[in-house]
């Protein structure tokens, strides 16, 4: 990940929020289910169905609302900068960065040691989080063609029909499971590849001065490549005012 962008323009408190509590419902989610799955604890078993039930709904409904708040929350992208465009308009790759998704690549198959330097998101992150929400509307729909309140409704009966029955549409809940947990653990790994964050935050929101995070060569045991000043962004009147500013480097 780039850890250039942990000021508050880049991350606003109602994405992190939105953030978390997907976090928390998909691990909800992940062990009621396993509970339903592997009975072990009869005793456990109506209480993880509730819980399932209510989490899966938290989590489709922070999904929708997240995508909702994209179209008019405003995020600063690029690090180094606290230009804000509206999120929806950074989903893709940018300009600035997506000739980087080959690097992005060999760095996380540890094939490089250091990772570009270009935007809040890497590259191959963006691509990951556009399917995050298209598998949470499908774990959903999958939840309600198996929920015994909804699985008659004729949408749902057709859906299940479709995949060739009700079984089959287990299989299919039960193993987007395992895609939620494989993408948990590589997201974990990559927001701590360079360590936990270097990066302190200023109450204001800028970054405090001399603190930057450690590149990710300097933590796989390599010398720390020298950082070159590409650009200098002060706020207005920063540095009459004593704030601290902003530095974009590059390598």
């Amino acid at each position: 990940m780039a850890h250039l962008a942990h000021y508050k323009e880049a991350h606003p408190l109602i994405f992190v929020v939105t953030h978390w509590i997907n976090l928390i419902a998909m691990i909800m989610l992940i062990l009621s289910g396993i509970i339903i799955h592997f009975p072990v604890l009869p005793f456990l078993t109506g209480i993880a169905r509730g819980c399932h039930l209510f989490f899966g709904f938290v989590l489709f409904i922070n999904c929708v609302a997240r995508v909702i708040m994209a179209f008019f929350v405003k995020t600063a992208p690029t690090g180094g900068t606290r230009q804000q465009v509206t999120d929806f308009k950074t989903w893709l790759p940018q300009k600035d960065n997506r000739h980087q998704a080959l690097e992005w690549i060999k760095y996380y198959l540890f094939l490089k040691k250091d990772h570009p330097l270009g935007a809040k998101l890497g590259v191959p992150q963006k691509i990951s989080y556009l399917l995050i929400p298209i598998l949470i509307v499908l774990m959903f729909w999958t939840g309600l063609c198996l929920w015994g309140v909804t699985m008659n409704v004729p949408v749902f009966a057709a859906t299940t029909n479709l995949v060739g029955g009700l079984m089959s549409m287990r299989i299919i809940h039960y193993f987007g499971m395992y895609v939620f947990i494989i993408f948990m653990f590589i997201h974990i790994y990559l927001a701590n590849v360079e360590g936990p964050h270097q990066a302190h935050v200023h109450p204001q929101g800028a970054w405090r001065p001399g603190v930057r995070p450690r590149s990710a060569q300097h933590r796989r045991g390599g010398r720390r490549p020298p950082l070159r000043v590409a650009h200098v962004e002060v706020e207005r009147g920063g540095l009459a005012r004593g704030r601290p500013f902003l530095l974009r480097v590059s390598r």
